[in-house]
């Protein structure tokens, strides 16, 4: 039986693969080359996440992988219609960057409650001034996204004693629908974005959802940029709509030097860092081995992307 072909879309520094060594002939392909060495890969290891030359190559000729790894959990910048509607299994790498993420939310939460970016400011200045701050234990969150990393951030907020509310795409035990979104967002003290992005997300924080918040309340996003619509986020915060927010992720990354929401008074910016903990690599280079144990052995494979919805079914 001839050894399958493994095409990594590379990124540095690149996955440890040793262990595939005489189980898979490996080859390395960079947005210039993917579209010529698409037709000869049996399996493509997309390592490079925010890369989308997946999208762009994928509808060429020629035969195509018969699975596909991303490296992430959104799987948006790889999909493309030809990729939807092909017989390529695609898998995602749900359940690295649950927790990490959920700590990182937490963190922003506590830095925000607690006024720490000011606090670091007048240290710099050599200020000291007293101020009060505010607590969380009793607040009110709204986790819009209903997957591992939602559920994760659920279970971490209420650690802290705040009452949350979950979003998914439909009502079930103990998860709201989106028709309750709106009501529940002019409740909450923080509203905190973990949906995939798809055609019924994007966009969908635009500013009839920021005018509904209370101006006391603040923003998180740790989904996808596209999530958002900037500029009313950055309409809302400027003029205290809202009392501010945290972005981890963008429409466009890297930010670019002149965007308005590095300068926008209470908006955290962040450089799409909330699951990438130390070691974080090292996961997913174990966790794509694994699957290709199974897949290799002709075993069924988890975390299985439903191609159309864009997110692994089930939760």
């Amino acid at each position: 039986m001839p050894v399958p072909t493994l095409l990594v879309l590379d990124a540095d520094p690149p996955p440890r693969l040793g262990r595939l060594t005489g189980r898979a002939r490996i080859e390395h392909a960079d947005e210039a080359t993917l579209a010529e060495r698409l037709p000869s890969a049996d399996v493509l290891l997309v390592w490079d996440f925010t890369s989308t030359a997946v999208r762009d190559a994928w509808p060429g000729e020629g035969p195509r992988p018969r699975w596909v790894h991303t490296a992430s959990a959104g799987v948006d910048h790889l999909m493309c219609p030809e990729l939807a509607l092909s017989d390529t299994v695609v898998t995602n790498a749900r359940g690295v960057f649950d927790q990490p993420i959920a700590e990182y939310v937490a963190a922003l939460v506590l830095t925000m409650a607690k006024d720490l970016p000011r606090t670091l400011e007048l240290q710099r200045e050599g200020v000291w001034r007293h101020r009060e701050s505010q607590r969380v234990a009793g607040t009110r969150a709204c986790v819009v996204g209903s997957g591992p990393i939602g559920r994760a951030i659920v279970s971490t907020l209420k650690a802290l004693g705040i009452t949350t509310a979950l979003v998914g795409r439909r009502p079930r035990t103990g998860i709201h629908g989106p028709d309750d979104l709106d009501r529940l967002m002019a409740r909450a003290d923080w509203v905190i974005a973990a949906a995939p992005l798809t055609a019924d997300t994007h966009g969908m924080f635009d500013a009839r959802r920021f005018g509904m918040m209370q101006p006391s309340a603040r923003f998180i996003n740790i989904g996808r940029g596209q999530l958002v619509v900037e500029q009313a986020l950055v309409e809302a915060v400027s003029k205290r709509w809202i009392a501010g927010a945290a972005l981890d992720v963008f429409d466009t990354e890297p930010l670019p030097p002149g965007s308005p929401l590095w300068g926008v008074p209470g908006l955290i910016v962040s450089p799409h860092m909330s699951g990438d903990t130390i070691g974080w690599r090292d996961e997913l280079g174990t966790q794509f081995l694994e699957l290709y144990d199974r897949w290799e052995a002709g075993r069924a494979l988890p975390n299985v992307v439903d191609k159309e919805r864009g997110y692994v079914p089930g939760h």
